[in-house]
């Protein structure tokens, strides 16, 4: 199911998943898009926080794997990576935190009500770093926006939501390779526990 085309509508997306993509070298046929989001405090402040787009995919099964992918190459010691995946209309699809070979994909929003109380919260968890830092307290300050940023993640745009949930199920019931593949992870602010995933093979067949 994850390889049909869906109508496409224009909406606002959230902060720090769907700037312009940036032009060069990457292919734009392809319909999804995935994206490395700068939330270092310098990218923000000088207004260069727009993602990095690390490559295209022609299906989201094909991206998500794709950020898998990307995992891997990540240091056991680094700090989590936020990777989003768009649609050619820069609309949030599918978002999570890339750390240690795996991802941990947040779940989407259900409703309108629970989008403003995402909202709501990662508005109040920005605050509390703002104050964080003012006390000097740099990592506290990180964890929060960090957390806050989780949040953002879970804010799927409206037309993306059921498909990319579903997606998620899928995933998770793929069967387990190689010993200590799969397991879950958990995004802060989530009555759900969110997908981690480790190199499943993802296809677009739901069967």
């Amino acid at each position: 199911m994850f390889d049909l085309p869906l109508p496409i509508h224009q909406t606002a997306a959230p902060r720090g998943f769907a700037p312009p993509f940036p032009s060069g070298i990457t292919d734009p046929n392809p319909p999804f898009a995935l994206t490395l989001s700068h939330r270092a405090q310098a990218d923000l402040m000088s207004g260069c926080a727009a993602p990095l787009v690390l490559a295209r995919f022609a299906t989201l099964a094909e991206a998500m794997q794709g950020a898998i992918d990307h995992a891997e190459g990540i240091a056991p010691d680094a700090p989590p990576q936020l990777l989003a995946i768009l649609d050619r209309d820069e609309r949030l699809v599918l978002a999570g935190a890339a750390s240690d070979h795996a991802v941990a994909w947040c779940h989407p929003v259900t409703s309108a009500a629970e989008a403003r109380g995402v909202v709501t919260e990662g508005s109040q968890l920005r605050a509390q770093a703002g104050r964080a830092s003012a006390w000097g307290e740099s990592d506290l300050a990180a964890q929060l926006r960090h957390r806050a940023d989780l949040l953002d993640a879970r804010l799927v745009d409206p037309l993306w939501r059921a498909f990319s949930a579903r997606a998620l199920q899928v995933a998770a019931l793929r069967p387990r390779g190689r010993e200590g593949q799969g397991g879950f992870g958990a995004c802060p602010g989530e009555r759900d526990r969110p997908a981690r995933l480790r190199s499943l093979p993802l296809t677009g067949d739901t069967r």
